[in-house]
């Protein structure tokens, strides 16, 4: 037993040196391969076609052309090939099945059997340009990018801010900022940062605003585009104004959208003042809305901070008084921004005799003074513009319809 013991140990350990020896001489063998591979690779084509070679590829960087180069396999070399033009050979038509060679072949033994048999022109594969980013009318005074998505879970719409392009500001320095309202809501609004001295501002800001997926549809995203000079006082360069209406928003669908600046409206406001309110009726409930949003160039007997400005919204029927409400008081302000919505209880077949008044009013030291009304209603007690609203109104039922009116200053 012991001698068949040392026999077999024998036969394992001369097994074993054996392998090891020839693990030892392969790793030997590849080392000696990578050292000669080193030097200058010589062209191994008898005809001598391919005179461009890999050496080219170790030339100085200053002496290379941009073009890069198109390399052909080493396993092509056997295949004929049909002289064009200096540097470009094409392979004639032969059995399109290669047949690889056997036994192991490094990668750096692949490259340095190759060729150069052409080139690729880098300018035929550049991107095209982004013609929102070059095409400017006339007359621009800026461009604004930005992003929407609405998540439907949360109800969040997400609002990104990129960049703005060819401000048109005041002075030579230009400090921008941009100001994002969701209408009708104008109280409130996200700020960007102030991006110094520049025309092209880059943001890259994001904003949310909470709304619901019945309501998102009738709102607008205003962006509103300021400069703040020396004195950091701000001027309005532009607004952008998108309303979502005629946009598809779902989860994962980002939309990117730019929009040209356009200057804020600038008509004069009429003798007494304007104010801008929302209409809607709902006939499935009778339920009449009114969304009192703003009133400009007021004329307030005393321009103090102590005076206080409201208007009050009247339902009438047969010119008797039905139902009113009023707006909270803005302080010292010509120009107040309410945003409140009214609802008053209105069946279909009363609207044909029902009307509304929107009085403003002054409150100053305790004492009231009336600065203007506007009435819409049916043909039986207005014309033009409030008969209009009015009509629109019922032709568009739950559909917000908003409008400017001219203040009136009979009592």
């Amino acid at each position: 037993v012991a001698v068949v013991g040392g026999v077999i140990g024998g036969i394992l350990l001369f097994i074993l040196i054996g392998i090891t020896t020839y693990l030892l001489w392969k790793k030997f063998y590849y080392l000696l391969s990578y050292q000669k591979l080193m030097s200058t690779v010589k062209p191994t084509n008898g005809n001598g076609t391919f005179q461009e070679q890999l050496t080219s590829e170790i030339q100085p960087k200053s002496i290379r052309s941009r073009s890069v180069p198109f390399i052909i396999p080493p396993t092509l070399h056997g295949q004929d090939w049909i002289n064009l033009t200096n540097e470009e050979q094409v392979q004639e038509r032969s059995d399109p099945y290669m047949i690889p060679q056997s036994g192991p072949r490094s990668s750096f033994h692949s490259l340095a059997g190759a060729y150069v048999v052409g080139t690729i022109n880098p300018e035929l594969y550049k991107f095209p340009e982004d013609k929102s980013e070059m095409d400017f009318p006339e007359g621009n005074i800026g461009r604004l990018w930005f992003s929407i998505e609405y998540e439907q879970e949360s109800e969040r719409l997400l609002v990104s801010l990129i960049k703005i392009r060819k401000l048109k500001p005041p002075a030579d320095s230009c400090s921008p900022f941009v100001k994002i309202y969701l209408l009708p809501d104008e109280r409130s609004y996200s700020q960007s940062k102030t991006k110094r001295k520049t025309l092209n501002p880059q943001f890259d800001e994001n904003f949310v605003f909470q709304v619901s997926s019945k309501m998102l549809f009738q709102r607008t995203l205003k962006f509103l585009v300021y400069h703040v000079d020396k004195q950091k006082k701000h001027h309005l360069l532009g607004q952008v104004v998108f309303p979502l209406k005629n946009e598809t928003l779902t989860d994962d669908n980002k939309l990117v959208i730019w929009r040209d600046l356009e200057k804020e409206n600038s008509e004069p406001s009429s003798e007494y003042g304007d104010i801008q309110f929302s209409l809607s009726y709902n006939d499935y409930l009778g339920r009449l809305t009114v969304v009192v949003l703003r009133a400009r160039g007021l004329k307030l007997q005393e321009e103090t901070h102590a005076v206080s400005v409201y208007i009050k919204v009247s339902l009438m029927n047969h010119n008797k008084f039905m139902k009113s409400k009023k707006t909270a008081a803005v302080l010292g302000s010509p120009n107040p921004v309410y945003n409140e919505t009214f609802s008053f209880k209105a069946d279909q077949t009363e609207l044909d005799t029902a009307s509304l008044c929107l009085s403003v009013f002054q409150s100053a030291k305790g004492e009231k003074a009336h600065l203007g009304r506007v009435v819409v209603g049916p043909f039986m007690y207005t014309r033009g513009k409030e008969l209009e609203h009015w009509n629109e109104m019922i032709s568009k039922p739950k559909e917000l319809i908003k409008r400017w009116h001219a203040l009136c200053h009979s009592t």
